[in-house]
Formats: C-alpha cells, structure tokens, sequence
C-alpha cells in the first residue's frame, strides 16, 4: 500500500482574504525599566479586519462605529 502525501499550498491573497473575513487582533504591552525606573511603556491594541467583520463583531457587543476612537482623529 503506497502513502500518497498531500501539500496544499495557500497563496498570499488566501491568506489575507482569511484574515479579513475573521479578524486579528494583536494585543501588546511593553514595559522598559532600568533599575526600577520606568523609562518606556507602550501598550498597543492593532485591530485588522474587514469593515462587515468590525461591524458584525461590534454590534454584537453594543459598539458604533461612532464610539470608536477611529471617529477622533
């Protein structure tokens, strides 16, 4: 009996289309401190995702795309 091995390649386009039909977030926070001295804190929050997915997501837990800080700037 012979294994038959099968790759399945994605392209760049797939990928992305995944990404963008259901979101990432990638949630960081840093904290640079020398001798108990903070010097730098970064806290960062990225968000990608279709606009339908935003607002899909974000009416499923009461948010607008008035209450986003997108609107501020």
């Amino acid at each position: 009996m012979a294994l038959i091995k099968s790759v399945e390649s994605t392209n760049l386009t797939e990928v992305i289309d995944r990404i963008l039909d259901k979101g990432i977030v990638i949630d960081a926070f840093v904290r640079i401190s020398l001798v108990g001295i903070e010097l730098i804190t970064i806290e960062a929050r990225i968000v990608i995702a279709s606009v339908d997915t935003y607002l899909k997501y974000a009416s499923a837990i009461g948010l607008t795309l008035a209450d986003s800080s997108i609107m501020e700037y």
